[in-house]
């Protein structure tokens, strides 16, 4: 991933700050909320939305990109207005798109090997985001560019899926190009955090929280995969 980076110094280094800390752990609230809503939803009829989304990949990909950008700008324009309200409405929109997305795929596993399957996916995602931010910390550069790259490979999963609604063997691509933008956002979301590049606690929480959900959801379809495979 060094190619990434440019050749100067941004400040930061391996410091962690107790504000970095509060950003850290309002996103893992935020995700451990999220999670138990998966949980919740995986018995509601809610679970087979993605049935019905993704009878046509695109449709289902592109609806829950709207929901988790709509999400998104909803939640900022709430906190640098100062309105709660709205807010919390782009919070509900987040939780419920990654929360019925989640519970639609933990639904083919058996009732009684969910919570299993979501506590090992949570340990695998916090291994990944560990890795991901002391890289980021450990080194005393800009990963700016890493939010570009995240962008091109969601356009390019985009495109993928796209094709492969009609070609089912481009869907991986799709799904590893998605993938691959969630763990370039969350390099580019903790990096604003080491360097803040964002003056408000909340809005830097709600970045983190986003980028870790897109590779929760991820790691969840594999850690499924695998499970199924031993049964």
């Amino acid at each position: 991933m060094s190619s990434t980076e440019t050749p100067y110094e941004t400040g930061g280094g391996f410091g962690f700050s107790s504000r970095d800390a509060r950003v850290i752990g309002g996103a893992s609230v935020l995700m451990a909320i999220n999670v138990l809503l998966m949980y919740v939803l995986v018995v509601t009829p809610l679970a087979a939305v993605n049935d019905y989304l993704f009878a046509l990949p695109i449709v289902g990909a592109l609806v829950y990109g709207a929901a988790i950008v709509g999400g998104q700008l909803v939640a900022e324009r709430g906190v640098r207005g100062g309105d709660t309200g709205i807010a919390f409405v782009g919070m509900v929109i987040l939780q419920l798109a990654f929360g019925i997305f989640g519970a639609g795929v933990l639904r083919f596993a058996p009732r009684e090997a969910q919570l299993t399957i979501l506590v090992v996916t949570a340990v695998v995602v916090a291994v990944i985001t560990a890795i991901i931010g002391a890289y980021v910390y450990a080194r005393s550069k800009t990963f700016e560019h890493w939010g570009s790259y995240a962008n091109y490979a969601f356009i390019g999963g985009l495109v993928a899926i796209l094709i492969g609604t009609f070609v089912p063997s481009v869907l991986l691509l799709g799904f590893v190009l998605v993938f691959l933008g969630f763990l370039l956002r969350l390099g580019w979301e903790i990096w604003k955090v080491r360097d803040r590049r964002e003056a408000s606690v909340t809005l830097q929480t709600i970045g983190v929280y986003i980028a870790v959900a897109g590779v929760f959801v991820h790691v969840l379809q594999l850690v499924l995969r695998y499970f199924a495979s031993r049964q």
